[in-house]
């Protein structure tokens, strides 16, 4: 795949600005892409800390052919959010703390992209959720996840309880501090770390997590991706719903969470010679684990 020619360049957003470190790779990479010949537009918030003219990311998904994020997975979440409605590919420059999506290390970021405008680079397409929060019969939020949508206590330290149930047949009501709803690409994310399954991104299905089960019978169940999941809220104080970490949405008892696999889907550019079990093996440290296992 190749004829990338306009470009969208997206810093990573700490929460008080631009991080110092992002600013010389964004430079870099921006007389990069115009010495191969590329148009680049850059993210608003990006181009006020370079002191340039930028865009919004209606603009960028209107005006470019790939989006090009420098950051950690959080930066490449909020860049395929604002994206995924223009069909825009994007591709991740590390310069995070793990970086399950952000494929091209600092240091190969001139070789990675540019095997990747070279037409080198091989296009994958994750699923991502709906969701819909009903109170009355009416939506009070509809929003998209690629990690997860969660439903977990607020500031109060009690449990909440819930009922979930697929396509209206009932599962399980169960009292915990929440519940993860994870994609295969959130599999690795916060899913992960309550102890979650990690599903390829081939595998059509999402998982269902409790976050500290208050029953030692609860455990995390893969389910069909084509399956409507429903969350019903039935006791909890100062209770939220949050996707990606970033919708966050005040739920009362009764409210319901419904999730389905959505219709549209992120579109993941990856450079020569990436492979997922190559990153889960770096990213994870499988083969230090069993070199130390050796010893």
């Amino acid at each position: 795949m190749g004829g990338f020619r306009r470009i969208a360049l997206i810093g990573k957003l700490p929460s008080a600005g631009i991080a110092a470190d992002v600013l010389p790779a964004v430079r870099e990479l921006t007389n990069y892409f115009r010495s191969r010949g590329c148009e680049v537009l850059v993210e608003q918030h990006t181009a006020q800390a370079l002191g340039v003219r930028g865009a919004d990311y209606e603009a960028l998904g209107q005006g470019s052919d790939l989006a090009v994020v420098v950051g950690g997975d959080g930066a490449m979440l909020a860049a395929a959010r604002n994206l995924v409605r223009h069909h825009v590919p994007v591709v991740g420059v590390n310069q995070g703390r793990v970086g399950f999506m952000t494929d091209i290390a600092q240091t190969d970021m001139k070789s990675g992209i540019g095997a990747i405008l070279d037409g080198k680079g091989t296009l994958e397409e994750r699923t991502l959720l709906d969701a819909e929060i009903l109170r009355g019969g009416a939506a009070v939020l509809r929003t998209i996840a690629l990690n997860e949508a969660v439903l977990g206590k607020g500031a109060e330290a009690r449990l909440i309880e819930f009922e979930v149930s697929l396509d209206g047949e009932y599962l399980y009501t169960l009292r915990a501090d929440g519940l993860i709803v994870a994609t295969p690409t959130g599999s690795t994310a916060y899913a992960m770390s309550a102890q979650g399954p990690i599903l390829h991104p081939a595998v059509p299905a999402f998982a269902l997590v409790p976050l500290n089960p208050h029953t030692l019978s609860a455990r995390p169940v893969s389910v069909s991706d084509r399956s409507a999941i429903e969350i019903k809220l039935l006791r909890g104080v100062d209770v939220r719903a949050h996707f990606d970490g970033f919708s966050l949405t005040d739920m009362a008892e009764g409210d319901r969470l419904v999730l389905k696999r959505s219709a549209d889907t992120v579109r993941l550019v990856h450079p020569p010679g990436y492979r997922y079990f190559a990153t889960l093996r770096e990213k994870l440290r499988w083969s230090e684990v069993l070199d130390k296992g050796r010893e």
